[in-house]
This record gives C-alpha cells, sequence and structure tokens, in this order.
C-alpha cells in the first residue's frame, strides 16, 4: 500500500533521514520505534506532505506522493494524528469532528462516519457539545483520532499516541487502535512505548539517527536481545 524508497530529508543542514526504505501492506499495523529524535516524526510529515524529501520516492497504492500537497494526500486515503493531538481547543468536540471531513461532500456518508466515532469513542459522544480544550488528555487524543477518522483514510499514521497519558489509559488507546485496524483501516504507529507498539504491530522498524537499523516481524523483535535492552528495559 505504501512504499518509500531511498528517502532524504533535511531540517536546513540537518540530515534528518538517511536513505529510509519501507513498506506498509494493506491491513498492516506497523511500527517505527526509536529514541526521541531518530527521525520517527519527521517520516510521518514527509509522508503527510507536510514535509519534502529532498531525493528519494514516496508511492501509496502504487501511485508516486513525492510532489503531492498535503490536502491532497488526504483526500486521497492518508490522514494523521499528530504529535501532541493538536486539537482546536476554542471549538466544540464536534466542530473538530467536522473538520476532519473537510474535503468530503458527501453528507450522508459524513453522518455515518461520525455515528462510528462516537462508536469507537462514546466519551466523545458524552461531551459533543463541549468546548475540546475542556477535555482530559486521554479524550483530546480520542478526539484527534477521530478527527482523522472522519477524512475516512485507508491508511491512518498514528505519531505518539500514548504521550502523556496514564497506562490505564494507554491500554484503552491500544486497544482502540487495534479495534480501528480490525475494522479495515491500515495504520502505521510512532510510538515511545516500544513494548506497548511491538505487542500489537505485525511488524515493526527500528530507527537510530535517521537510518532503520533494524526490521522484522515485531514478535520476533520483541525477543531480540539488542532490542530488549534499548528499547524495552530489561
Amino acid at each position: 500500500m505504501l512504499t518509500l524508497n531511498n528517502i532524504n530529508v533535511y531540517y536546513g543542514a540537518i540530515h534528518a533521514l538517511k536513505g529510509i526504505s519501507f513498506e506498509v501492506n494493506k491491513g498492516e499495523i506497523v511500527t517505527l520505534i526509536g529514541s526521541n529524535g531518530a527521525g520517527k516524526s519527521t517520516c510521518l510529515k514527509t509522508i503527510s506532505g507536510l514535509l519534502r524529501p529532498k531525493e528519494g520516492t514516496l508511492s501509496f497504492k502504487g501511485n508516486d506522493l513525492t510532489a503531492v500537497s498535503a490536502p491532497e494526500i488526504v483526500s486521497r486515503g492518508i490522514s494523521q494524528v499528530p504529535e501532541g493531538r493538536r486539537i482546536f481547543a476554542n471549538m466544540l468536540v464536534s466542530e473538530n469532528l467536522d473538520l476532519g471531513a473537510y474535503l468530503r461532500k458527501d453528507k450522508a456518508g459524513i453522518k455515518e462516519d461520525m455515528e462510528k466515532v462516537f462508536s469507537l469513542f462514546p466519551r466523545l459522544k458524552e461531551r459533543r457539545r463541549q468546548l475540546a480544550g475542556t477535555l482530559s488528555g486521554g479524550e483530546q487524543q480520542m478526539l484527534a483520532m477521530g478527527r482523522a477518522l472522519m477524512s475516512k483514510p485507508e491508511l491512518l499514521l498514528l505519531d505518539e499516541p500514548s504521550m502523556g497519558l496514564a497506562p490505564i489509559l494507554v491500554k484503552q488507546i491500544f486497544s482502540i487502535i487495534q479495534e480501528i485496524n480490525s475494522l479495515g483501516t491500515t495504520i502505521l504507529l510512532v510510538e515511545q512505548n516500544a513494548r506497548m507498539a511491538l505487542s500489537i504491530a505485525n511488524r515493526a522498524y527500528v530507527l537510530e539517527t535517521g537510518k532503520i537499523v533494524l526490521s522484522g516481524d515485531s514478535k520476533e523483535l520483541m525477543e531480540s536481545e539488542e532490542i530488549r535492552k534499548a528499547y524495552l528495559g530489561g
């Protein structure tokens, strides 16, 4: 479904991604793990069209996305839940969700998908007339995910969904990620909590200083002594 081939991205003189190549197949949960500054979020921003690679190509369902604008990428079926949630705090929960569907014209489909979001996140339905900025951290993460789902993505990019959440909420969010995947959405997950990410992903890529240094089946990587020492605290 998604292919990155020899992607090189710079922030000014800083070489952030150094020849990154990987793929995500339809129906998978794939995770990118690595320490802070490894290039994980830069990967997602490049896929979303928020950053442009200096070299390399990016394709989605066989179509080149390398020079495609961010709004067009959303319309083609890729949506991102950004790090830090980035909800519109002074707008209602329902208005935030409406904005997720801003490129869509199918009113009946939008209404149907709103109900699907509310079934995934019942708390959002309870608070649909509430200002988004008054939600708890976990509720704001649910809203950011719901907003992304309103664009009806085939591929959902998740950037650090567990950041700042209590452990019980982390388990809930990851359970919902699995449910979203089971309903047919392919997922590329960037996550600092490597243990949780590997526990739900099919495959994983390990990034260090802008390079992929390891990849493979998530369960096998979880058993790797190298991965345990570096990322799993054991």
